[in-house]
């Protein structure tokens, strides 16, 4: 039976989305093998990963113009097309500032993929499938970290490392040509009408905004508060609680999969209860927030702590496809590679200053209060959100043509 246009769509996207993710993380475990092969300092192989993620933080708001300047396709193509190669080509590196350059290039490559990815998506499928469409692609994301470390790990202890890049870098080929020999089928959001002059705001304006720059702290916040729980909560189980460590690395890990499962909740609220949309992520995260405290106030037994935060995750994980819709939606007609370009920059930015603030409260013997923290900062999101959607709604301005 031949498949629908949103779902062919959807699978395209998808593939290059969980590519993007899996090469991220693909990384880590290259660690060990690489401090052999070039002995180098465990700081110097961070700067991995920090410059693949820098680079794409920092590209995504200028891919997000020309995205929308030119169109989404050719983007997604060369830039997929970048990253696989650069990952393919560390695998005969022969110097660690080898390893450094391709970093480099795999986060420009990866840049792409937001801008590109929402802008096909909201042009490609039907209003009604959008909320779906957006959660599996998410989904699809957080595939790709969960098989990163584990598929990696396995092809260096059975081939080693270089031909273990070598492979998952060049697996991405057929996926870039199957988007390319498919391209017909993505088609671009639609573009603005043209406005009369100084009637609209320029891009730089819209991003500077205030809708969009409470659209960027409510991302950032989430992101803050869930990287809170994902780098320190087996250790505040285990030291506030007292759970063995096994418990509680279960719990993390039915965190995690209550959040991948909660994407996928999400994307049915967002198409069939989008009235309420904003009413439905202040009920889930709430929910998150709630759960998380009852985790470090209550008594509850190992069981009940796995439970609650799999139910926090879940929450958490459901709220995350309404969010992208209400961004979509406050977006201007032709101005969404710009926008989820730059919003989307605050998750890796709430994920990488998280960790230290709430390291720092557990040297200091306050790791009680991390948990909180995460409910406070969640909490906090939700005020951006609520004022993001009502300055969305109050000021719908034209932006120009850039």
């Amino acid at each position: 039976m031949a498949l629908s246009h949103s779902t062919r769509v959807n699978i395209l996207i998808g593939n290059g989305h969980f590519l993007s993710h899996f090469y991220v993380l693909c990384l880590p475990p290259m660690f060990l093998s690489w401090q052999s092969a070039f002995d180098v300092s465990f700081a110097q192989l961070g700067m991995t990963m920090m410059l693949m993620s820098g680079t794409t933080a920092l590209l995504q708001t200028p891919v997000g113009f020309m995205v929308d300047r030119y169109g989404a396709r050719q983007f997604l193509i060369g830039g997929a097309l970048l990253m696989s190669l650069s990952i393919a080509c560390m695998g005969l590196a022969t110097s660690f500032w080898q390893i450094l350059l391709l970093a480099v290039t795999s986060g420009m490559g990866n840049s792409v993929i937001h801008p590109a990815d929402y802008a096909i998506l909201s042009g490609s499928v039907d209003k009604e499938r959008m909320g779906r469409s957006f959660a599996l692609h998410t989904f699809s994301g957080n595939l790709g970290f969960a098989s990163g470390p584990p598929v990696t790990a396995l092809l260096i202890a059975t081939i080693g490392w270089r031909e273990a890049l070598l492979t998952v870098g060049l697996v991405g080929v057929p996926v870039v040509l199957s988007i390319l020999l498919q391209s017909r089928i993505l088609k671009d959001q639609t573009r603005a009408e043209p406005k009369a002059a100084g009637a609209s705001l320029s891009g730089w304006q819209l991003l500077s905004s205030r809708t969009m720059l409470l659209f960027f702290l409510f991302f950032m916040f989430g992101a803050m508060a869930g990287g809170g729980v994902q780098a320190w909560l087996v250790t505040v189980l285990h030291t506030v609680k007292g759970i063995e460590l096994g418990v509680a690395a279960t719990a993390l890990t039915a965190y995690m999969i209550g959040s991948t499962a909660g994407v996928l909740v999400g994307g049915w609220i967002a198409d069939s209860l989008k009235q309420h949309i904003l009413t439905w992520v202040i009920a889930l995260t709430s929910l998150s927030a709630f759960t998380i405290l009852m985790v470090n106030w209550l008594p509850l037994p190992g069981l009940g702590v796995v439970a609650a935060v799999f139910v926090s995750g879940l929450a958490l994980g459901a709220s995350r496809t309404p969010r992208d819709v209400m961004l979509k939606d406050a977006a201007p007609p032709g101005q969404i590679g710009k926008v989820f370009g730059f919003v989307s920059a605050g998750l890796p930015l709430g994920s990488a200053v998280t960790p230290v603030p709430f390291g720092f409260l557990i040297d200091h013997g306050m790791a009680h209060l991390v948990l909180v923290l995460v409910a406070v900062i969640s909490m906090v999101s939700l005020f951006c959100a609520g004022s993001a959607r009502v300055s969305a709604r109050g000021r719908a301005v034209p932006v120009a043509a850039e």
